[in-house]
């Protein structure tokens, strides 16, 4: 079906409906499913969607540390995002922010729109002319929405699958949630976009350190198997930077501890076992690095020649000797 053919018949059956509504051919047309969730143990608070619809993640998934996550789809109105976000921050709980929101919007009944608060409260609204199947869960801290569905089972299917997974961490259980919502039809169209954001349950007034998970996959054949994927990169980076916060506590057992956690993710990335070999010979232990060094090296010469460089920045400590060894491998 084409944009142009999609958007005609929406307009017929808005202005056929009981109250017909205006919409703007400008707006994103993000048809899709998606949860809001808060995790009731560490206050983390998030949205996850996907969609058969290019970049969903820059129109429908909104989050803020200490505030809480908006999801606004179906024919998006992209100020809800910010809008709901503010209305949040003022001190107005989830329901309260969407009731706001719609209470002027001509198009309400073409929106479907989600938001959780910072204390758990959720709220949601599917208009009566979203194209179906549309409808939405909400269920203790959490919304699942979804239209344009294939069939009507995504929304249980969705709030199952989160209900379930209690215990891991917020991003693996909205990711699980969207897993779930693809198993049983998902979007009528198919597959293109996805996206996650996790903020954490405070701010530190350091909003560009404030999204502790935040990924996109804009195009792909399979989207949510892609998001999933650049999860687990995202984890295994996170021990890393773990294990680099140990280094500078001199705490090598937790560090090495995190660098194994990471290369054992991804045992064929160069560059968490490069840092590793690094860190280990700046700390005394040249003999564990240089079969690390030796590996990097003979997969890709320019690590060798990156060894060249960091002894003037205080990156690499070792002695002349001892970096003479290094770069003879």
């Amino acid at each position: 079906m084409t944009t142009k053919l999609l958007f005609a018949i929406i307009a017929f059956v808005i202005y056929n409906s009981s109250q017909a509504q205006v919409y703007r051919s400008a707006d994103p047309l993000a048809h899709t499913f998606s949860i809001v969730a808060r995790d009731s143990v560490t206050g983390e608070m998030g949205v996850a969607v996907q969609s058969h619809w290019f970049s969903v993640g820059t129109a429908v998934s909104w989050a803020e540390a200490g505030v809480g996550a908006v999801a606004t789809q179906s024919f998006v109105n992209k100020s809800f995002g910010l809008r709901g976000l503010s209305l949040l921050k003022i001190g107005l709980t989830a329901q309260q922010a969407v009731d706001s929101l719609l209470k002027d919007d001509e198009g309400r009944d073409v929106r479907q729109l989600a938001i959780v608060d910072n204390k758990g409260n959720v709220a949601v609204h599917t208009g009566k002319s979203c194209i179906q199947f549309a409808s939405h869960i909400k269920g203790d801290q959490f919304s699942v929405q979804a239209n344009m569905m294939l069939g009507n089972q995504v929304p249980n299917a969705m709030a199952t699958a989160f209900r379930k997974s209690g215990g891991k961490p917020l991003a693996e259980r909205m990711l699980l949630s969207l897993d779930a919502a693809q198993g049983v039809g998902g979007d009528i169209r198919g597959k293109q976009s996805a996206a996650i954001i996790i903020v954490p349950a405070k701010s530190n007034d350091r909003p560009w350190e404030e999204r502790t998970v935040d990924l996109r996959v804009d195009d792909s054949k399979d989207p949510i198997k892609e998001i999933n994927r650049l999860y687990k990169i995202h984890v295994a980076y996170e021990h890393m930077n773990k294990g680099d916060l140990a280094v500078e506590k001199s705490d090598m057992i937790t560090a090495m501890n995190e660098y194994n956690a990471a290369m054992k993710m991804f045992p064929a990335n160069l560059e968490m076992q490069y840092w590793t070999a690094v860190t280990l010979a700046n700390n005394k232990e040249l003999a564990k690095a240089i079969p690390i060094f030796r590996k990097v090296f003979a997969a890709d010469k320019n690590w060798k020649e990156l060894t060249r460089r960091l002894p003037p920045l205080k990156l690499l400590t070792v002695s002349e000797s001892d970096l003479k060894k290094i770069l003879s491998l």
